[in-house]
C-alpha cells in the first residue's frame, strides 16, 4: 500500500486559523502520513484553461479571497515546493501536455487544510491545476495515472467540497443542510465508498446542478475517486457534516493507517 490520499472538504478559509472538528480530522490525516516525500494537491481554487503543475522551489502563499480578518490575510504557509516532483508529474502524464508553472503558488484550498495536516510546513507541496476545458473523464484518467506517485511516498490530496453552492447559503443554519444537499451527499458517499470508478456519472444525478452549480469544487473528488478505483482500495469517511445549508464538509481518506 502506498502513501495515504484524501479528499478534504475545505469550506471557509477561516478553517485555516480555527480549531474545529474538521481541522482536527485534517490533523489526524496528516499524523497518519509517515514521513511523506511530498504532497501533491489538486485544489478547487486553481481552475484554469490549461493543465499545469507548480514547479517553483519556494511557492508563495496566495490569499485568493476577500472580506476576511487581517489575521487570515497575514497568514503564510512557507512549505517548500518540489521542482523534481513537478517534472515527474509532467513525465507521468504524457502524452498529455502539462505546463511547468512558476507563477501560481499555494492557494487557500491547499494551505488552509495543509496547515493543520502538516503544521510545520516542512513537507514539500506541489499543486496540480484543474483544466477547466476538460470533461470529468479526463480528470478521472489523470487521477488514475497519478496513483503511481503514492508508491514513492507522495501524499495526494484533493481539496474542494462535494456540495458547494454559495448562492444558497443560509447563515442562520451553520450546521444544517438543505434536503437536496443531503440527498446528493448521500448519493456521492455511496459511490465513493462502493463504486468509485463511476464517480463521473454523478454529474447526471438530479441534484448535481444544485450541489455544484460550478464544477471546480467537485472535480477534486474525481481525482480521489480515481485513486481509489485504480488501487482497488476502500475509501473511508474521515469526517462529515454541513455548513450553512449548502456546503458539505465531508472528507474521505484512502490508505490511512489507524493511529495508536
Amino acid at each position: 500500500m502506498g502513501a495515504p490520499a484524501a479528499f478534504l472538504g475545505h469550506g471557509s478559509p477561516m478553517n485555516a486559523i480555527e480549531e474545529n472538528r474538521y481541522s482536527a480530522a485534517w490533523r489526524r490525516f496528516g499524523e497518519s502520513c509517515s514521513s511523506p516525500r511530498a504532497v501533491l494537491c489538486i485544489s478547487a481554487h486553481w481552475f484554469t484553461n490549461a493543465s499545469a503543475v507548480t514547479a517553483m522551489a519556494h511557492p508563495r502563499t496566495i490569499h485568493d479571497f476577500y472580506g476576511f480578518p487581517q489575521e487570515l490575510n497575514d497568514y503564510r504557509y512557507p512549505a517548500p515546493g518540489s521542482p523534481e516532483l513537478a517534472e515527474e508529474v509532467v513525465e507521468l502524464l504524457r502524452p498529455d501536455v502539462i505546463e511547468l508553472d512558476d507563477s501560481w503558488g499555494l492557494d487557500h484550498g491547499t494551505w488552509s487544510v495543509l496547515t493543520h495536516a502538516f503544521p510545520h510546513a516542512d513537507v514539500p507541496v506541489v499543486q496540480l491545476a484543474i483544466n477547466a476545458r476538460q470533461p470529468f473523464e479526463y480528470h478521472m484518467s489523470v487521477g488514475r495515472r497519478l496513483a503511481a506517485l503514492r508508491d514513492s511516498g507522495v501524499v495526494i490530496v484533493g481539496s474542494g467540497n462535494l456540495v458547494h453552492n454559495l448562492g444558497r447559503l443560509d447563515w442562520s443554519a451553520p450546521n444544517a443542510a438543505f434536503d437536496w444537499a443531503e440527498r446528493f451527499e448521500a448519493t456521492t458517499r455511496a459511490v465513493i465508498l462502493g463504486s468509485p470508478g463511476e464517480a463521473a456519472t454523478l454529474r447526471d444525478d438530479p441534484d448535481y446542478r444544485m450541489a455544484a452549480p460550478t464544477p471546480e469544487h467537485f472535480i477534486p473528488l474525481l481525482y480521489f475517486a480515481a485513486l481509489a478505483d485504480e488501487a482497488a482500495e476502500s475509501a473511508e469517511v474521515l469526517v462529515d457534516g454541513f455548513a450553512y445549508g449548502s456546503i458539505s464538509m465531508t472528507a474521505f481518506s484512502l490508505g490511512m493507517p489507524a493511529l495508536e
